[in-house]
């Protein structure tokens, strides 16, 4: 399409919604089963009985390595879109997700090797980096007053490709028992060709959206492309990272009440589930409210959830600790759709300032929507990071003192780190502080 002009009003309402909400379906169906495949793991180690082996730091283990390729290709992933096309590149990536689904369906059999293991584990990250790509294909095709809207539904169909694929897991085990993990990726084989084909058939490719060969450099050296990123790894960080590991947790930390697979399958999909739809709750409020206030409070509210779980696991309350997980659970899917909005508005803000020092409205809002892409995709995946540092941390406390709370004592400092964060930049009054963020 070489047409494209979202914030004309008459554009939009004649054509441009119609087009860009066909295009957001399509790509929330891919990034969906990209999630799904990205988190695979998190279930597939559920299923790692006795007779694979595998203690319970080597399960953190290949819950983490898939996290980290993820991270790692976000970057690539959110340029892909500009130089491929946004349809071209949902198709490629959405095909790409054959290759850890048949992996896993070949090798997961008692016997393997944990290096096999680990290999076709970080392989399933390729389906995190769908997630940045899509993001910035969608943030090309809504206007500036529906971004909050738009992201929020685009991630939050996405991240709800973890909890479905635990469910999938829980009535796998329910229906072929544990001895059968190579069901579960089987099972996402036509779903795959599924997305691929509707994006194929139904999604655009957008020509006026372009790399700027100078955005990723100036990006690196805008100091709120730092700030974001540190603000989204508390938010998707934790979202992610308690995805892969709370089943782990539990069966870890309270192994009397979850001593079978099937017993901590049956709850590990409810926080990601509901982190997933309130995600555009988020977005809306930060619309409405903005980004920056939502973000704040929301770190405040995490930051208590965090507390609830470290004084849980003092005390040994079964009851206290889901609830303080569901917490963080829900508010990291809100802080997910509050961090997002902000980065366009942060660039809008931007644009203002240009255009009052003389550049072209046009010019500066092309700029806008480069730059915001570009920080969309190092945000996306420096938080995605986050993920992997959750499942290192836990790690490590299991395996010092036993149980996480260290790591819980070390998530309440972070939350009330990027609370301070989120204030200090974005709400403290003073001549610097950005309009609308």
């Amino acid at each position: 399409m070489d047409d494209w002009r979202p914030e004309d009003s008459a554009f939009w309402t004649e054509s441009g919604a119609r087009i860009a909400r066909r295009n957001l379906v399509f790509s929330v169906l891919s990034e969906h089963i990209g999630f799904s495949v990205w988190s695979l793991w998190s279930v597939l180690v559920l299923f790692l009985g006795p007779e694979y082996g595998i203690d319970p730091a080597g399960k953190f283990l290949l819950t983490a390595l898939p996290t980290a390729l993820g991270a790692v290709l976000r970057l690539p992933y959110t340029f892909a879109v500009a130089r491929f096309g946004g349809r071209n590149w949902t198709v490629f990536s959405a095909l790409l997700l054959l290759v850890p689904t048949v992996l896993a369906g070949v090798v997961l059999e008692p016997g393997v090797s944990y290096t096999t293991l680990l290999v076709v584990a970080c392989v399933a990250g390729v389906g995190g980096g769908n997630f940045a790509s899509s993001m910035a294909n969608i943030n090309a095709f809504f206007p500036q007053r529906l971004k909050g809207w738009a992201l929020g539904v685009n991630a939050g169909g996405g991240n709800l490709g973890v909890p479905v694929v635990q469910l999938l897991g829980l009535l796998v085990m329910a229906v072929a028992g544990t001895t059968h993990p190579r069901v579960l990726p089987l099972l996402y084989i036509p779903l795959i060709a599924l997305a691929a084909l509707g994006a194929a058939l139904r999604m655009d490719n957008l020509t006026t959206l372009r790399n700027d060969k100078r955005a990723m450099r100036d990006i690196c050296r805008e100091p709120h492309t730092w700030i974001m990123s540190v603000l989204y790894i508390g938010t998707f960080g934790s979202f992610i990272g308690f995805g892969f590991a709370f089943g782990q947790v539990l069966q870890v930390q309270f192994h009397d009440a979850f001593d079978t697979p099937v017993k901590a399958a049956g709850l590990t999909f409810i926080g990601p589930l509901l982190g997933s739809l309130v995600r555009p709750v988020g977005g809306l409020l930060a619309d409405r409210w903005g980004g920056a206030r939502v973000t704040l409070v929301n770190y405040a509210a995490m930051a208590a959830g965090a507390a609830l779980v470290l004084a849980a696991s003092r005390q040994g309350s079964l009851p206290l600790f889901i609830t303080g997980f569901v917490a963080l659970f829900v508010f990291s899917g809100i802080g997910n759709g509050s961090t997002y909005r902000m980065i366009p508005a942060i660039f809008r803000a931007r644009a203002r300032a240009w255009v009052a020092a003389g550049a072209d409205p046009e010019a500066a809002e092309q700029r806008s929507r480069r730059r915001a892409s570009a920080l969309i995709g190092i945000a996306g995946a420096v938080g995605a990071f986050g993920g992997v540092l959750v499942n290192v941390a836990l790690r490590q406390s299991f395996l010092a003192s036993h149980n996480g709370d260290a790591a819980y004592l070390a998530f309440l400092a972070v939350y009330a780190l990027c609370a301070a964060l989120t204030w200090a930049v974005y709400l403290r009054p003073g001549a610097g502080r950005l309009q609308g963020v």
